[in-house]
């Protein structure tokens, strides 16, 4: 049996004597949407720390968590700070939650991240829809012998992005008056911000926004069949598209702004799907 799925039935085996996730909704929360977290009522928090086998972030230790309880009368399993590539975590450490997730019977995902914006009608605050993504990190966490419990050798990501969910998503939000746009995201390693030239490439690619997570998560959700719904927030414009320096401070700024608005998204759709 493979070693990485050993790993993730301990992690999931000592999850399930604290938490009943199955049926759960599982939320991503990206940098700067993690207030959402403070909605979530009866919480169970399951520290990173206490899991076997299980990485911790080294940018928010404190905040390396899994949150259950329930959201609009629903349970979700919330994941308050994600795991980053660039943090030098091999990639099955970046997807291990995911695949937790999955074992714990969670049956949808969404995730959202803060991401620069590459389309010029998009301006910050955005809520952006992703419909495909463009793997540009340099690494796939599929990678390496199949995991044959998890899914298939060569799985097709045609619709990495579950479409019936997708448009179930974009019907909730025009209905709740959140206005929203779609678009191709696409994923860099970083953690250094793009250069002007990178973002040049990438509208050429046919992406509308950037960031530095999301896509091996969207990879590893599809590989095990959990359906994924994906939201990014476009925080600032990118490198090129404005003159403005790009700064985390700047990223969390404008999460703020649209705090509202996101919550209003994220809590209509876990009470609709």
């Amino acid at each position: 049996m493979n070693g990485i799925y050993e790993h993730c039935m301990a992690a999931a085996d000592h999850i399930r004597k604290k938490i009943d996730a199955d049926g759960a909704i599982g939320i991503i929360l990206g940098s700067g949407l993690k207030k959402l977290s403070e909605e979530i009522t009866d919480p169970i928090i399951i520290n990173y720390q206490d899991i076997p086998y299980f990485p911790v972030s080294t940018l928010n230790p404190n905040d390396s968590r899994f949150i259950f309880g329930h959201l609009e009368g629903k349970k979700v399993l919330c994941i308050k700070t994600p795991l980053y590539y660039y943090e030098g975590f091999d990639m099955s450490d970046v997807v291990m939650p995911i695949r937790v997730m999955k074992l714990l019977g969670v049956k949808l995902l969404i995730i959202t991240n803060a991401a620069g914006g590459i389309n010029e009608s998009f301006k910050e605050g955005t809520l952006m829809f992703i419909d495909d993504f463009i793997n540009y990190m340099g690494d796939n966490p599929l990678r390496g012998p199949n995991i044959e419990e998890f899914g298939p050798r060569y799985p097709d990501m045609s619709k990495a992005i579950d479409p019936a969910y997708n448009a179930k998503a974009k019907k909730i939000a025009e209905d709740l008056g959140v206005k929203t746009k779609s678009g191709v995201y696409i994923g860099f390693q970083g953690p250094s911000f793009e250069t002007p030239a990178e973002i040049r490439f990438a509208r050429k690619a046919g992406a509308d926004a950037v960031g530095m997570s999301t896509v091996p998560e969207i990879i590893t959700a599809r590989h095990c069949g959990l359906p994924v719904i994906g939201i990014s927030c476009i925080s600032n414009m990118a490198a090129g598209i404005t003159e403005k320096i790009q700064t985390v401070e700047e990223v969390n700024e404008t999460t703020r702004n649209v705090e509202v608005q996101f919550k209003k998204l994220i809590m209509g759709l876990v009470e609709k799907l």
